[in-house]
Order: structure tokens, then C-alpha cells, then sequence
């Protein structure tokens, strides 16, 4: 159990609030501070000779020394991952190196409900090239009365589209459900209709277990203040396939930190890209921003890697699912199949309740809550992800009570 490597938010009484909202917001580990005061450090003594000198050779290679971890993190090779930018903006970049409609190649796939970030970056890349989002994405739907997405029609409606499907963007988890997809069978269908695959893995990096490379995803983007406790507002990641990696005939928006490094500060006008995500670097790294990621980080390693945490958050959320039940008012969205399931379940609430998020964390629980017309009826959406690194057993016991008090 890693709980005392975090802090943990408390209520007026000084005792740990629960907090099941590391979907949203990962906790704090104890070792940022000594982290952030090492960087400022470095800064304070050194000045502009802390890119060079200092700890581990300074800053100048500091996403270097995240790749390992990252890597385990998404069964990926460390030169096929990098920490920078953020979220939607490495979809962007990705999207103007990947997505190059062409011929009858012009259309992309994706979930239907997608977060909206997302549906605003596909909609956007489609009407830079001139196509209609109308015309040109596809989005599958779960079947009527049910909130899950079949993996089947996922694999059916790929076929359908055929050699006209220019790019599948998936999500590894889906943000309002919690449904866990099965990436890999979606990776396969992409690549035997000839399609590019992409995948948002925001709710799936340091959730469940991932296998980039072996699957041959092409690309894939993540944000690291969730499930991997980066800070608010962290940089994001970036998967380029090694497939990729030499490949400076891609089209890319560059900057000069994705330069190759070797002669970066040579100040040539021509770009050579960097190898690897590497190159897809835009701006100069952000070292106080990646910081808190290396003291977060080695926990996972420590804890077993991705397989042992699954497999106490698959025990944690089962639990949860007995729990929830408790409450016959309440409609759990989430499958109740553990292998379509994250660290998140998602629960309807029926009526109209804006205050709801704000009486739960007065009542002890910090969760998510999202206002929503599921139903027709004006009522919402409760997110409850248990965290294993820092939730525990005893705090899902207490859950139902919780709710009780508020609804």
C-alpha cells in the first residue's frame, strides 16, 4: 500500500476526506516538494548553467529522464514516448502528422460522446482539410438501452468504412462511462482496413494496462495530472510508434525543442527532427512542470508495475459494484464485466441536483459529479474512481453511507 507516499485532502476535523477523484485530479505525492526545491535550487545557484550542470546533468535532456518510466507505464520502447506540451495540443500535432486524408481515404472513427476536447480537435482537423465532420466522422454508438460500446460493432463499423477510414481515434477509457475498451482488437481492425490508429488514452495512462507497441498503435496522447499525479494543468505524453521514428518526411508543426539535439543550438533554419516522440516536442521543456512526475513516477515500478496495480483496482472497484448496489435509486453505467471497467464507475443520478458535488465533499467524499439530461429527467452523472496507489477497501465500505447522508 503506497497511501502515505501522497497527501491526502482533509475535512475540518483534520481527518482524510475520501477521495475518489483521481480520474480528474491525481493527489500530491510527499516527494514533489523535494523534487521542485531540487529544480529551484538549480535555478536559484546555477542560473542559466542549470540546463548543463547540476543533478543529472542538468536540464537539457530532462524528458530523458521520464521515458523509462512512461514507457513501462504504456508497453511502449522509452524512444517511442516523451512528456511535453499537453493534451489536446499533442492531439493536434499528431492529428497534422497522421491524419492526411487523401483519394477515398478522407474519414475518422471514434465514439460517439467523446470528451469534448476531443470531438473539438476532430471537428477542427477535418474542416482544416476542407471536410465536412457531418460527411467525414463516424461515431459508433452503444446498441439502444444499453450504455456500453459492443466491441463487435466497434470492429464492424471499422470494416464498414473500409478504404475510406483515413484514421481511427479511439479512447482508451471512456471519460463518462468508465467502459474500458478493447484497444488491441481495435488497433487490428484499423491496421487490416489500412487505416491510421490513434488512440486518447487520458483516462487509461496509469490505469490499466497498456501495450502500444505490441498492438502497433501509431500514436497515442495522454495527460499525466490524472491516474499519474503529474500536478494540475501537467504536460501531457506523447506514443509515436518506432515504425515512425526516422521518418522526417512527416508532416509536423514544429518547434525548435523537437530539433534534433545534437545540433539544436546551431540555430539552423532548417528543421531536422529529433528521433522518436521526441520530435514531436514543440517549446522548450518545462522543468518545473515535469517535475512532480519524477517523484511520482518510481511508484509505480515500485508497486509492482502496471499488472499488480490492476489487479488491486480491479478489487477495489469490485467492491465498489457490491457497494453502489446497496442504493436502488442509483443506475450504474459502468459494465459489470471487471474487464470492461477502469478505476472508474459511473452512477446516474435522477433529479435535478447542482449542489450535489459540493454536499458530498462537505459530507466527506470528494467525487466528480457532471449535470446531464441522461434520461430526459435533468439529472447527472456521479464518477467514482478509487485510486488503488491510495484509496483503500475500508474507504469503499464507507461510500454508500456517504451517499445516503447527501441523496
Amino acid at each position: 500500500m503506497f497511501r502515505d507516499h501522497f497527501h491526502l485532502p482533509t475535512g475540518p476535523d483534520g481527518k482524510p476526506l475520501i477521495y475518489f477523484c483521481g480520474n480528474s485530479l491525481g493527489l500530491q505525492a510527499r516527494a514533489v516538494d523535494d523534487q521542485l526545491h531540487q529544480e529551484l535550487g538549480s535555478w536559484r545557484e546555477r542560473g542559466v548553467e542549470g540546463w548543463w550542470g547540476g543533478p543529472d546533468g542538468g536540464w537539457l535532456g530532462y524528458h530523458r529522464r521520464l521515458q523509462d518510466g512512461l514507457a513501462a507505464i504504456v508497453g511502449a520502447q522509452p524512444e517511442e514516448v516523451v512528456a511535453a506540451n499537453a493534451l489536446t495540443v499533442n492531439l493536434h500535432l499528431l492529428m497534422i502528422s497522421f491524419f492526411r486524408p487523401a483519394g477515398r481515404r478522407t474519414k475518422i472513427i471514434m465514439e460517439s460522446g467523446a470528451f469534448p476536447s476531443d470531438q473539438h480537435a476532430i471537428a477542427s482537423q477535418l474542416k482544416f482539410h476542407g471536410l465536412d465532420p457531418a460527411d467525414h466522422l463516424i461515431e459508433v454508438k452503444p446498441r439502444v438501452g444499453e450504455t456500453m460500446i459492443a466491441t463487435d460493432d466497434i470492429v464492424a463499423a471499422i470494416e464498414a468504412v473500409g478504404d475510406e477510414l483515413a484514421l481511427v481515434l479511439w479512447t482508451g477509457v471512456q471519460y463518462y462511462t468508465g467502459q474500458f475498451f478493447a484497444l488491441a482488437s481495435i488497433a487490428a481492425a484499423g491496421r487490416r482496413v489500412g487505416a491510421v490508429v490513434g488512440f486518447d488514452l487520458a483516462h487509461a495512462a496509469g490505469n490499466v494496462p497498456l501495450s502500444l507497441h505490441e498492438w502497433r498503435v501509431d500514436f497515442a496522447v495522454w495527460c499525466n495530472y490524472k491516474y499519474l499525479n503529474g500536478g494540475p494543468g501537467a504536460p501531457g505524453g506523447i506514443f509515436v510508434h518506432q515504425d515512425h521514428a526516422d521518418r522526417p518526411d512527416l508532416p509536423r508543426f514544429a518547434g525548435w525543442w523537437g530539433h534534433r539535439e545534437s545540433d539544436r543550438f546551431a540555430m539552423k533554419a532548417e528543421f531536422i527532427p529529433e528521433r522518436g516522440a521526441a520530435g514531436w516536442q514543440v517549446s522548450t521543456v518545462p522543468v518545473l512542470g515535469l517535475a512532480p512526475l519524477l517523484a511520482t513516477l518510481p511508484l509505480f515500478a515500485e508497486a509492482g508495475g502496471m499488472t499488480a496495480i490492476r489487479q488491486r483496482s480491479m478489487e477495489l472497484t469490485a467492491s465498489l459494484y457490491e457497494e453502489l448496489q446497496q442504493l436502488p435509486d442509483l443506475r450504474i453505467l459502468t459494465s459489470d464485466d471487471p474487464a470492461q471497467r477502469g478505476a472508474q464507475l459511473s452512477v446516474y443520478v435522477p433529479g435535478h441536483r447542482p449542489e450535489l458535488e459540493r454536499q458530498l465533499s462537505e459530507a466527506g467524499l470528494i467525487v466528480d459529479y457532471r449535470q446531464d439530461n441522461y434520461d430526459g429527467s435533468g439529472g447527472g452523472v456521479l464518477r467514482l474512481a478509487p485510486a488503488p496507489l491510495y484509496n483503500t477497501p475500508e474507504e469503499v465500505r464507507a461510500v454508500p453511507e456517504r451517499l445516503r447522508q447527501v441523496l
